[in-house]
């Protein structure tokens, strides 16, 4: 099921064929650094729950149809009208595809859904991802102080947050 289109991508609810290359994703050198991975069982339980409370999505490009990224949205039923982007990993790097999914995905979020709030968060040294969310009106909120440990140090996490009266609806 397609949840929206822009000018080269477009991104669709995931199902099980599309297990392995999200999996894939999570583990790759350049990605792994900057996630917390999930388990195959976690994923199965998402892609064949049909849960309104979290659902994992593809991002392809238009033209080809091939998968560039993918993401995993959360807390999506709940009574205060706010959604987390919790996980993101675009595969095909330096394209401008992380600008451009991230864009249709707030448009979703806040034009087709109505959601209020959208948040996520950040290792803090993921300078690319600390800008780009900046730059799309992210708001940084807080500081989660050594709150995952990875490989035996513990890491920082930022707060973002941005809500919808702060998205421009001109993009």
């Amino acid at each position: 099921m397609i949840l929206i289109e822009g000018p080269r991508l477009r991104i669709r609810r995931a199902d099980l064929s599309d297990l392995n290359f999200i999996l894939d994703l999570q583990v790759k050198p350049e990605n792994v650094k900057f996630i917390v991975p999930f388990s195959q069982e976690f994923h199965t339980k998402i892609l064949t729950s049909n849960c309104a409370k979290s659902m994992d999505v593809i991002i392809e490009e238009r033209e080809s149809n091939l998968p560039v990224g993918y993401f995993m949205l959360s807390e999506m039923d709940n009574p205060h009208n706010k959604i987390e982007l919790t996980q993101g990993i675009i595969d095909k790097k330096n394209c401008g595809y992380g600008r451009e999914t991230f864009t249709l995905l707030l448009k979703w979020i806040f034009g087709v859904k109505k959601y209020h709030r959208a948040f996520l968060d950040c290792k803090e040294y993921n300078s690319v991802g600390l800008h780009l969310y900046e730059s799309l009106g992210f708001k940084r909120e807080g500081v989660m102080r050594d709150v995952i440990l990875t490989n035996g140090v513990y890491e920082n996490l930022i707060l973002f947050g941005i809500l919808d009266s702060e998205f421009p609806t001109n993009i």
